[in-house]
């Protein structure tokens, strides 16, 4: 392994705290322990191993070679950020819920919860002023301190007879039918997970290893869950609390191991690894749903956004409190977290499903109220389940959820056998030219990506004017860039010394929407709008990399002989040039969506084909 190898693979190793810490929250931190109590040494194993599989997965797939996750991301988390911000939503009170009601109110009383409310705030001012690489540097730190506290809250929780020992396994009816959930909950778990997506990302983007960080994070996952699974052993079986619902739980075996023990360093010992476990959770939430909601929010066309700060609208404070009202609600009427839970076996996997297949390549079929209403049904269906118990429904609600996202598997699996099937009909497309370019140039790159023509550009010092924006006639320039280039790749042999017509501008018009900066990756696409018998139009849009859409616009062309200018009919080479590029009726999601290449200019190869 060369230095530079030993290098990358160091670097992306150094997120595994991150990634590990992060997607332990309340649920794998409180869960391992009731897991274990309740069906013993392989329900924690039924429990862990798709867990921490789904994590891996999640990185493996986006860090596939050729796959750039903040392009995907940034395709698709308009349509997605109801899903994601209520995943963020249901997570954070789980943590919440989980640190009050299974260890702070158990081991101190009501008095406690001034400290819960302490530590939310410092963990959410550490996500406020923190980037992400500061949060993996502080994970990092984290991850020591919190697993050296663990160790010692089990080496005192061991000197400590148990009040009966964790069988092998202990499994019911309830836990059979929760299997499939589980399974279908964990692997698609992270994909709705902003605070991974956001990992991701960084990743990528830094050069490391997507894989191999996620590869050992999810191993590092696997570690703490089986950690807290030693932890409730060595507290025992306890004495199960039963919630509203009747159903008795185990998630306070370990806080009432401690209470027999009696020991305050022991105590102590794991109030820091529960507290480290909590804050990793909501410093990477408020991090992550910051860093989400700017993003929408700087590309959103909202008329609302004119009257309300930008700042105040992506601010994760509103979900943060949000959160903690839902747990207080959860805690004051004896829930148990089992019910916030089960959104991410049902309410969220027809969704999440729709985020996986566009991310892997299909075409959007994303019908949120859809979803909703079907991942509703699919939850009451667990709940019935739940409480009866009834194993075969608890199987079946997922499976209901997941028929919310047929159009989008529909989708995929159409994309792939038409990907397989194209080099059968790369013969009739013999005669448009390739344009191969660089995915990400310093320099100006074009090519068509689908029926749009795409120039790409890199706004330097000499486009801007006094104030440091982009001077406004360059919008106009870079648009007659694109069209002049357009026009060299469908026509590359037109010579205006022998031709017999000139293509003339009949029109123009641009409507300014954002301001780019120098340094801004700006991105020109014109297409064919429409045509009659005498004039073409072209629809152009200029797009940045990091601000969405800056302005649109278009054009009307004319023809004219070259002797005495008199208006033609569009010529017969011009038809037999431009109009294979011609899509009537583009769908909306095809014409607005510039961050999503799809095998054009923008993804390695720009085709000029029929389409």
């Amino acid at each position: 392994m060369s230095s530079a190898e030993r290098s990358r693979l160091l670097r992306s190793l150094a997120w595994a705290p991150t990634i590990g810490l992060s997607w332990l929250w309340g649920l794998g931190f409180f869960y391992a322990i009731h897991v274990t109590v309740t069906y013993g040494w392989l329900g924690l194993a039924a429990f862990a191993l798709p867990n921490a599989a789904g994590l891996y997965l999640f990185g493996h797939v986006l860090g596939a070679p050729g796959r750039n996750p903040a392009e995907i991301l940034r395709a698709v988390e308009g349509r997605y950020t109801g899903l994601l911000l209520a995943c963020q939503l249901a997570a954070l009170a789980l943590t919440i819920y989980g640190l009050c009601a299974h260890l702070l109110l158990p081991l101190f009383g009501s008095g406690a919860l001034l400290g819960a409310v302490l530590l939310i705030l410092l963990a959410a001012a550490s996500g406020h002023a923190a980037s992400i690489g500061a949060l993996r540097r502080l994970h990092g730190a984290y991850l020591v301190v919190g697993v050296g506290a663990a160790l010692l809250a089990a080496h005192g929780l061991a000197r400590g007879a148990p009040s009966a020992a964790v069988p092998l396994a202990d499994f019911d009816e309830r836990f059979y039918g929760l299997m499939l959930p589980c399974l279908m909950g964990f692997l698609l778990g992270p994909w709705s997970d902003v605070q991974h997506w956001q990992r991701v990302v960084a990743i990528h983007r830094e050069g490391g290893s997507v894989r191999a960080a996620y590869g050992v994070g999810g191993l590092l996952f696997l570690g703490l869950l089986v950690l807290n699974g030693a932890l409730a052993a060595l507290a025992g079986q306890g004495i199960p609390v039963p919630s509203a619902d009747g159903i008795p739980e185990a998630q306070q075996a370990v806080a009432q191991g401690l209470s027999r023990l009696g020991d305050p360093t022991i105590t102590a010992a794991f109030l820091v690894w529960a507290a480290i476990a909590a804050a990793s959770t909501i410093d990477s939430f408020y991090c992550a749903t910051r860093w989400l909601l700017i993003s929408v929010t700087r590309r959103s066309e909202s008329p609302l956004l004119a009257f309300l700060p930008a700042g105040l609208v992506a601010s994760p404070l509103w979900t943060l409190i949000a959160a903690g009202a839902i747990a207080a609600g959860m805690i004051a009427a004896n829930l148990s977290m089992m019910y916030l839970m089960l959104p991410f076996a049902t309410l969220f996997v027809g969704a999440t499903l729709c985020l996986a297949c566009e991310a892997l390549g299909a075409r959007p079929a994303y019908d949120g109220v859809l979803c909703a209403m079907i991942g509703a049904a699919s939850a009451l269906i667990f709940l019935i389940g739940y409480v009866s118990p009834a194993g075969g429904l608890l199987a079946i609600a997922p499976l209901v959820g997941a028929v919310a996202a047929l159009p989008a598997l529909g989708n995929l699996f159409a994309g792939r056998r038409a990907g397989e099937a194209a080099p059968a009909s790369a013969p009739e497309a013999a005669g448009i030219p390739t344009l191969v370019v660089p995915r990400e140039d310093t320099v100006a790159s074009h090519g068509f990506d689908g029926p749009w023509f795409v120039l790409q550009l890199l706004p330097t010092y000499d486009d801007t004017n006094s104030v440091g924006n982009v001077y406004f006639a360059n919008y106009f320039r870079w648009v007659g860039k694109a069209r002049e280039l357009f026009f060299h790749a469908c026509m590359p042999d037109f010579d205006l010394a022998t031709t017999n017509f000139y293509i003339l501008t009949r029109s123009f018009n641009h409507d300014f929407r954002r301001e780019a900066r120098e340094f801004e990756p700006i991105y020109v696409r014109i297409r064919i709008a429409s045509y009659n018998r005498k004039f073409v139009t072209l629809a152009h849009e200029i797009h940045s990399r990091t601000q969405g859409l800056l302005g649109r616009g278009e054009q009307s062309l004319m023809f004219v002989d070259t002797v005495r200018y008199r208006p033609l009919d569009i010529p017969a080479a011009v038809m037999t040039s431009f109009l294979p590029h011609f899509v009537k009726d583009l769908p909306q999601d095809i014409a607005r969506d510039v961050s999503r290449p799809r095998g054009g200019a923008l993804g390695g190869l720009a085709e000029a084909r029929p389409v």
